[in-house]
């Protein structure tokens, strides 16, 4: 029962892609949809790490303590200035790893 919908998940999953990524395929979206649909990656990367780094064990947790919070923050200065994907990501976790022992040790 779990391999069927192991399988048919597989199968939404790909259909959906499918019919918006063939080109040969009549499907068109409108311009309106379109631009609606290009708020959905942001949002989604929004709901992961907003409860990452505000909360913890159920609570909300801002304070000067927290290592997710001064990471984040650190990471969105960087992405916004230097445009630099990999550098953002190695420094931010360097950060987080040095906060983490640091402020929860």
């Amino acid at each position: 029962m779990i391999i069927l919908f192991i399988f048919a998940m597989a199968a939404l999953v790909f259909l959906s892609r499918y019919l918006f990524l063939e080109p040969h395929l009549p499907l068109r979206l409108s311009p309106t949809l379109h631009r609606l649909l290009s708020y959905s990656g942001p949002a989604v990367l929004t709901a992961i790490w907003a409860p990452i780094v505000f909360t913890h064990k159920g609570t909300l947790w801002i304070t000067h303590h927290n290592p997710y919070l001064w990471a984040a923050l650190l990471a969105v200065i960087l992405a916004w200035k230097t445009s630099n994907v990999l550098l953002t990501t190695l420094i931010s976790m360097a950060m987080f790893l040095l906060l983490n022992i640091v402020l929860l040790s």
